[in-house]
């Protein structure tokens, strides 16, 4: 397993706010503790314009460096630019490292799948997994899957890769829940929204069929919208999975057989870095 991991990504934001840096800190240490064999790469540092460009406007670019709020989940920080490109720079060395054979995990912050193509919002200022399968796509991929799992709907992902040709957009989450959308499916784009305190094994079973539909599609890449905000014990969603349910989920993709790669999103409970744990663990493993 690799972990694609720059330490800086913890330098900015508040321990008053869910999304805060010891989400990252906390599960940092405890994967090197629990797995010193892994490897930890720190990203490339540069991502150019040409590539946040496959996904987001200009404007959008020019609008991550106005020192005012983009609303009130999502504030601006200094350098939130600089922190936002070096997640992507993440997830563009995650998808490369999953085309070449290995399995991969993005440990970074700010997430990114609310960020539209000229928004940023739901703590996410671009998207980074809408960028590394666009850019896969234009390097060569003929067929690139998401799977999201997060608690909250990827509106942004799938409002970027709607209609796309090539691409193939699943998301299940919470839903009545932020940000209100993923209610139907549509073109490329299909949805399991649940229902809030709904039973672990109706969850788990709209999972199975939401990857099941990312390996009909036959993708070249599985990209991994990999939240940990549908535990039971999440503070800001009302979900059920248990900490076992993410192994499952990481059993699941192991025996598929697919190149993927995950990227962190969601995931606020203290208990974060072993969801996380629990998850990469079965994905590495022998099925």
């Amino acid at each position: 397993m690799t972990i694609l991991h720059d330490p800086r990504c913890a330098d900015y934001g508040s321990s008053m706010r869910p999304e805060q840096p010891a989400r990252i800190t906390r599960s940092a240490a405890h994967l090197r503790a629990a797995h010193p064999g892994w490897t930890w790469r720190v990203p490339p540092e540069a991502v150019p314009d040409e590539t946040l460009l496959l996904a987001h406007t200009p404007a959008h670019l020019k609008r991550l460096g106005q020192r005012r709020d983009f609303d009130a989940d999502t504030p601006y920080f200094s350098g939130i630019a600089e922190h936002a490109r070096r997640a992507v720079s993440a997830a563009l060395a995650a998808a490369d490292l999953a085309l070449a054979g290995e399995r991969a995990f993005t440990l970074m912050r700010p997430p990114g799948h609310h960020a539209t193509s000229d928004q940023a919002m739901g703590f996410c200022y671009l998207n980074h997994i809408a960028l590394a399968a666009l850019s896969a796509r234009a390097r060569g991929t003929a067929r690139v899957a998401i799977w999201d799992f997060d608690a909250h709907h990827g509106n942004g992902t799938e409002a970027i890769l709607h209609g796309r040709e090539g691409f193939l957009f699943t998301s299940v989450h919470q839903f009545p829940g932020y940000p209100g959308t993923g209610t139907a499916s549509f073109a490329n784009c299909r949805n399991w929204p649940v229902a809030p305190r709904v039973p672990r094994a109706r969850h788990l079973a709209a999972l199975r069929e939401s990857l099941d539909a990312v390996i009909a599609f036959q993708p070249g890449l599985v990209l991994v919208s990999a939240g940990f905000d549908a535990y039971a014990h999440d503070p800001i969603t009302a979900m059920t999975l248990e900490a076992e349910d993410f192994a499952t989920l990481g059993r699941w993709l192991r025996a598929s057989g697919l190149p993927a790669a995950a990227i962190l999103e969601g995931g606020y409970s203290d208990d974060l870095p072993l969801l996380v744990d629990a998850f990469l663990t079965a994905w590495e493993k022998d099925p």
